[in-house]
């Protein structure tokens, strides 16, 4: 049976399912009951939402055989020019929000056409505009915390559906609509066939250019979603929202079965994967580790899932021509 697009790495997807589950369980029998208490809940499904969409901004770069490393300043400055406008300016919540997303989304719109401009890779693109996003950031900010924007913005980051925070539902809702573009669009296919073999892609007329462009695009839009998530759940904006970003935007992806390769996504693995990510930190604050516990405990799985990738892709490789020899 063909599974939806949602769901395409099996085994790591099923793996990863698995893992939360136990891992969900143990945390509620450890703490006799309080993780299910309703303020416990929340507060992991709130802190998830961003985790899941910088995942999947991450997601769509990769899917191209390219990195950007500029995720976390991309949403810094986002996040500051949304609160500079609301709290210096008394620009309305309906306005600051989109000129949040547009800016985002040309910041994403520049690396990719820095990228095919030069024909450099992302990696050193996105590494250049982060050192220069990272001074924005500090010149808007400065050393200050703004908090003076308007207050039913982090009220609206309180509310929840069904018991679902708003700004989780959002995740969830960017990631169905990112499986439907990817499934249901010919820009989305060709974006992967970008990812999964430029050559053969261009042969069939697909401009690798204009798909390495709208991924660079679609990840600054994503960091935007991000962003406004980030503002709505946070009582006040400084100079360190997206420090932290970067490790979280390449974890999920590739732990959920992302390819550095390109040519693959793993949405619902990214998801998962965020969440598996989130249950780590919350149980290395219930048993009292040390904090830097979290960050070795996802460096060590990152990298040992990305060497398990590429030692499986060249296996793969040597197979095929192993075939390809005898015939």
């Amino acid at each position: 049976m063909k599974l939806p697009f949602f769901f395409r790495n099996r085994m790591t997807e099923v793996s990863l399912t698995v893992i939360f589950v136990l891992g969900f369980l143990a945390l509620v029998a450890t703490s006799n009951g309080v993780f299910l208490s309703r303020a416990s809940l929340q507060g992991f499904l709130t802190y998830l939402a961003v985790p899941i969409t910088i995942g999947l901004a991450q997601m769509v770069v990769l899917c191209i055989g390219q990195m950007n490393l500029a995720v976390g300043t991309m949403g810094g400055v986002t996040c500051a020019i949304m609160a500079v406008l609301m709290a210096d300016h008394n620009v309305p919540i309906a306005i600051a929000i989109p000129i949040g997303l547009l800016s985002a989304t040309l910041m994403g719109a520049v690396n990719g056409a820095l990228v095919v401009l030069t024909q450099l890779n992302g990696f050193i693109i996105t590494l250049g505009t982060y050192t220069i996003l990272l001074g924005f950031q500090y010149r808007l900010v400065k050393t200050f915390t703004i908090d003076k924007y308007p207050s039913s913005l982090p009220e609206f980051g309180k509310k929840a559906f069904v018991g679902f925070p708003y700004i989780l539902v959002i995740a969830i809702i960017t990631a169905i609509l990112l499986s439907l573009f990817f499934s249901r669009t010919i820009m989305g296919r060709r974006i992967l066939a970008t990812g999964g073999n430029p050559l053969a892609a261009r042969l069939s007329g697909v401009s690798n250019n204009k798909s390495v462009f709208l991924a660079h695009t679609l990840s600054g839009l994503l960091i935007g979603v991000a962003s406004v998530i980030t503002i709505a759940s946070l009582p006040g904006i400084n100079r360190s929202i997206g420090g932290d970003w970067l490790l979280a935007s390449f974890a999920a992806p590739i732990i959920g079965g992302v390819l550095m390769s390109g040519g693959t996504i793993a949405i619902y693995g990214t998801v998962i994967a965020a969440a598996v990510v989130r249950l780590v930190d919350i149980a290395r604050a219930q048993y009292s580790l040390d904090p830097s516990i979290v960050s070795l405990s996802v460096g060590v799985v990152t990298l040992s899932t990305v060497a398990l990738s590429e030692w499986r892709r060249r296996r793969t490789e040597r197979a095929n021509e192993g075939i390809k020899a005898t015939q």
